[in-house]
């Protein structure tokens, strides 16, 4: 086993490898835990509890779902459009909760630090035009916390090839969690690894992706001399898999790229960084979505109901959200990082699993993590986010050594 530096890491595998042109066209309990929304003020006639109750609901969920309208882009309200246009089924899966983990731990949390707050599980499979639902591993995997007093929200990158407990006891690249078990499983994956209580989920494709970037109208990213060649070679795969024509990026600086453009900045990984790059690469463009969507046109909208509603797949309830776009605009994307933290992790090499992204103290990472999203500052991981560290700092020994 051997130890790689962090800026040097690579993948024995790759979902996406850059081509050369050619000739040939190629998250227990879904109860938030978030603040009070009862409206406070003094009223001249005293509301029944049950209808208060009621409220407290329907202002809750409100806040949820415009969040995620708001930093997917607004790929959510495809469902919705077409749903009413053409009658058709949506892309909504009904989570079997009871095969959603949540450490016993974290329930108690859901009524101190972590109130107020719903996370939620955005994935990006390595799918152009195929599965949303499983058999596909998780290229993106992002964890959105939104504080739903203030509408202010962090993203967390988990590194797709981290390695942690699959959530059946299985420890590999937590990426594989999403082909083995689809969703239910790649939530179990997070919530368990990091004492979360995540029980809703957006995923995304390539194609979603693309076809949402250019309805929008594109997004401003500052590219870096060294990038272009990667991000053109990368649209060109990606090009070649979906049946379009491409437009090369020739020059650096801030820029309109379109949504090929864009999804192909968003695979970048042969340059200093890594994988590591690659995910800061997904969330400045998830970053730049969201600013992007907030001026959204009917026309464009009308765009995504047309060309990306299939590459939708998510556990919210669609038919909630076109009337809440009118207050996208409160909600914001204030911090980013990415897990495990760059002062806590190293990479190497484990046996036929190949390059992993390893946690050298997992209980540490959680700390963090618990401090950046909630402000905890004296956070005690779950006995089963222990006994997930122990395992690993097991199985990794020597190559940490």
């Amino acid at each position: 086993m051997t130890k790689k530096s962090r800026d040097s890491y690579d993948y024995d595998y790759d979902y996406e490898d850059e081509r050369r042109p050619s000739k040939k066209s190629s998250g227990s309990s879904r109860k938030s835990s978030g603040g009070r929304y009862e409206d406070e003020r003094p009223h001249k006639k005293k509301k029944s509890s049950a209808k208060k109750k009621k409220e407290q609901a329907k202002k809750k969920r409100r806040r949820i779902v415009l969040f995620i309208v708001e930093i997917f882009a607004l790929v959510i309200l495809v469902g919705v459009l077409w749903v009413v246009q053409q009658g058709t089924k949506s892309g909504k899966m009904e989570l079997d909760e009871e095969k959603i983990i949540v450490n016993d731990t974290v329930k108690e949390k859901e009524e101190t630090t972590m109130k107020g707050y719903r996370n939620i599980a955005l994935f990006g499979v390595d799918s152009t035009t195929g599965s949303l639902t499983k058999d596909t591993r998780s290229d993106t995997i992002m964890i959105a916390s939104i504080n739903q007093d203030t509408g202010e929200c962090k993203l967390v990158s988990v590194f797709r090839d981290t390695y942690l407990n699959l959530s059946n006891d299985t420890y590999n690249k937590c990426n594989a969690a999403y082909a083995k078990g689809g969703p239910e499983m790649a939530i179990s994956m997070l919530n368990l690894n990091l004492d979360l209580n995540i029980t809703d989920f957006v995923t995304v494709g390539f194609a979603g992706l693309t076809d949402t970037i250019d309805a929008l109208g594109g997004v401003y990213i500052d590219v870096k001399d060294n990038e272009i060649s990667h991000l053109n070679n990368y649209q060109l795969c990606i090009a070649d898999d979906l049946k379009r024509s491409y437009t090369p990026v020739t020059s650096s600086g801030n820029q309109l790229l379109d949504g090929l453009q864009a999804t192909g900045y968003c695979r970048i990984r042969y340059i200093a960084g890594g994988d590591f790059m690659r995910a800061q690469h997904q969330r400045e463009v998830l970053q730049a979505v969201a600013e992007q969507a907030k001026k959204a046109s009917p026309t464009a909208l009308g765009d995504i109901a047309t060309n990306v509603f299939s590459e939708v797949y998510t556990s919210l309830d669609l038919t909630e959200i076109i009337s809440l776009l009118a207050d996208v605009s409160n909600y914001s994307i204030t911090e980013t990082a990415g897990f495990p933290r760059e002062e806590n992790r190293t990479t190497g090499r484990l046996g036929e699993k190949g390059d992993c992204v390893i946690p050298v103290n997992l209980e540490e990472n959680v700390k963090w993590l618990h401090q950046f999203l909630f402000n905890d500052y004296e956070y005690t991981p779950s006995a089963m986010v222990q006994e997930c560290s122990k395992k690993i700092e097991a199985d990794t020994g020597k190559t940490l050594n």
